[in-house]
């Protein structure tokens, strides 16, 4: 089993970064973890995670104060999801970070 972590950092001002751990087996991916993290007065906060660690796909939505939201995905492979995951997470992070930010001020 291969298990890789990395970093990208998706912002100019270095203030949103992808989170991916990948682990594959025979070069098959058998798990992920993809996390849009974003940093707010010099503090990283979670805000969207595509996880499989509870036996199906899901995306996760982070709400301050710890509230997360889980949604169902339904892709049939983990390769599929890995990449369908980062898309989302890049071509939508500044709607997911405003958002999270509007939520942080209440």
């Amino acid at each position: 089993m291969v298990k890789k972590e990395f970093i990208k950092v998706i912002s100019h001002s270095g203030d949103d970064r992808l989170r991916l751990k990948i682990e594959t087996e025979k070069g098959k991916v058998v798990d992920i973890v993809v996390q849009y993290e974003a940093k707010f007065s010099e503090v990283w906060h979670s805000i969207v995670r595509y996880d499989c660690s509870h036996g199906f796909l899901y995306r996760d939505v982070m709400f301050p104060g710890g509230k997360k939201e889980k949604h169902p995905l339904d892709i049939p492979d983990l390769k599929t999801a890995l990449i369908y995951a980062e898309q989302d997470i890049k071509d939508r992070w500044k709607w997911y970070r405003d958002r999270y930010r509007r939520r942080l001020r209440k």
